[in-house]
């Protein structure tokens, strides 16, 4: 090698050794201080906008200049989502193994296309998809993507659900597009998360197309509802879509029951597992999974139950060659495998992050015993939370969680009070808890009341987290 060689490879280490130094000391001292930090943001958009929106310069900087301003910039402008104590959003940490794998992830900067353009991130998600499969009860045939979250999985099941529908009434999608198709309609619960309305329309399946039907009084779809639906038009091309863990009160659909009414009808089944989908892993949970195994498709989130970094999403489908006609696409200027699975043929992306390292890592790490084990504790949590929270004076208890979803609401005692009072309340409660940097949760409407919604998805939450956050909120309705 020249010398000039030599010193333009040490000039490169220098830099980013310089860079990636600062960033891993950033890191460790925001990690070791989440116990003492403020969970939520407290900064707001102003002063986050007049020091992150710097005048765009010709000239650059030093690469560790950048990274101690981009540090300095966005302090207290970030949501502490690895804390124990955050309880919003169905929203996991990062497992150390998972979060030092994403970090490699970067730093090798794969693009995890095809088995040529990344060959260890092409075999690394292969192994992924055949460890989730076997973890989560998904058949073992069946396809499998990594994506970017559960509206991506939702997108790429739902794409392989409209080819599969219109392939079997003679429609070539690919050739003729949808005008002229025949329309399909997307039957799902009233409560069905808003990802799905969005994959059908991203898809064009049209809005108008998806039939929300009312759940029954334990927030799971009704079973007659569901077949008069279906009967209604018995021949037209059909998704059914079921939860597996509604967003609000974590419901599982009856699958045993639900399942085999849409395939009287031909209907393709999808499941929305975006977290529940992991109480498979759990002996003390997968009951309420019962029968899902049937179903044609589901879509779950990496970077819920899992505790993997975002962005990552899991897509399985029951028919890989669905699967593959909605997604693959073949190029010249790439080169294919015809004994290793390339990425491509089965993702809506092109160039894409090699997310498989962090799943695996997090997989290792915890094995399939500490993974049942963190389910259960967050479990155990969020019931703790929700009872101890709703039996304080103040507050009431609206939904005590099935796994790890609860609700609860905060009242006002002034005579005369209204559900319009109680709502104004519940909501004011939630900001106070939010502002005083203890703990960290998200309001929702259920059933026509505004709640707090309790969500129990971390890793690090612990036992003092529980009691720590009970005595914040019972203070607060003190004072």
């Amino acid at each position: 090698m020249a010398n000039g060689d030599l010193l333009r490879t040490s000039e490169h280490k220098s830099a980013f050794d310089d860079s990636l130094e600062s960033a891993a000391a950033c890191a460790m001292s925001y990690l070791a201080e989440l116990d003492q930090s403020p969970v939520g943001a407290r900064t707001d958009a102003g002063v986050l906008r007049a020091r992150i929106a710097k005048p765009l310069s010709r000239g650059g900087l030093p690469a560790k200049q950048v990274i101690s301003e981009l540090v300095a910039d966005v302090d207290g402008g970030l949501h502490a989502v690895a804390s124990g104590r955050f309880f919003a959003w169905v929203m996991g940490g990062s497992l150390p193994a998972a979060l030092a794998a994403d970090w490699l992830t970067s730093a090798w900067d794969q693009n995890a296309h095809t088995y040529g353009t990344g060959p260890a991130a092409a075999i690394t998600e292969e192994v992924v998809g055949g460890w989730l499969k076997e973890i989560l009860g998904i058949p073992s045939q069946s396809s499998f993507a990594l994506v970017t979250g559960c509206q991506m999985a939702h997108f790429t099941c739902l794409a392989a659900a409209r080819q599969a529908l219109l392939a079997q009434r003679a429609w070539d999608l690919e050739i003729n597009g949808l005008s002229g198709a025949p329309p399909i309609r997307v039957l799902t619960s009233e409560q069905a998360h808003g990802s799905i309305d969005r994959a059908v329309s991203l898809l064009g399946m049209g809005t108008s197309n998806l039939i929300k039907l009312p759940p029954d009084s334990s927030g799971r779809l009704n079973a007659t509802a569901l077949e008069s639906a279906l009967a209604a038009q018995p021949n037209a091309p059909t998704v059914v879509v079921l939860q597996a863990g509604d967003l609000n009160i974590g419901a599982f659909d009856q699958f045993e029951i639900l399942i085999p009414i849409a395939k009287r009808y031909g209907a393709w089944v999808h499941i929305d597992g975006a977290f529940g989908l992991w109480a498979a892993a759990s002996p003390t949970y997968r009951h309420l999974l019962a029968g899902v195994d049937v179903a044609d498709s589901w879509a779950t989130d990496g970077h819920k139950w899992l505790n993997v970094p975002y962005d990552c999403g899991y897509a399985f489908i029951a028919d890989p060659t669905a699967h593959a006609n909605a997604m693959s696409h073949r190029a010249s200027y790439i080169s294919y495998s015809s004994d290793v699975r390339d990425q491509c043929d089965w993702n809506p992306e092109w160039s894409r992050r090699a997310r498989g390292f962090a799943s695996y890592a997090a997989i290792r790490q915890l094995g399939t015993d500490g993974l049942a084990q963190m389910i259960e504790r967050c479990c155990t949590h969020a019931r703790s939370l929700v009872t101890e929270i709703g039996s304080l004076a103040g507050a009431e208890l609206l939904w005590k969680p099935q796994i790890n979803q609860g609700l609860v609401r905060f009242l006002d005692f002034r005579v005369g009070s209204s559900q319009q009072d109680h709502d104004r309340r519940t909501d004011q409660m939630i900001a106070k808890i939010n502002s005083t940097g203890e703990a960290f949760f998200s309001g929702t409407t259920w059933r026509g009341l505004r709640a707090m919604r309790v969500s129990v998805c971390n890793w690090q939450t612990s036992d003092d987290d529980v009691k720590r956050t009970v005595r914040s909120i019972a203070k607060l309705l003190r004072d």
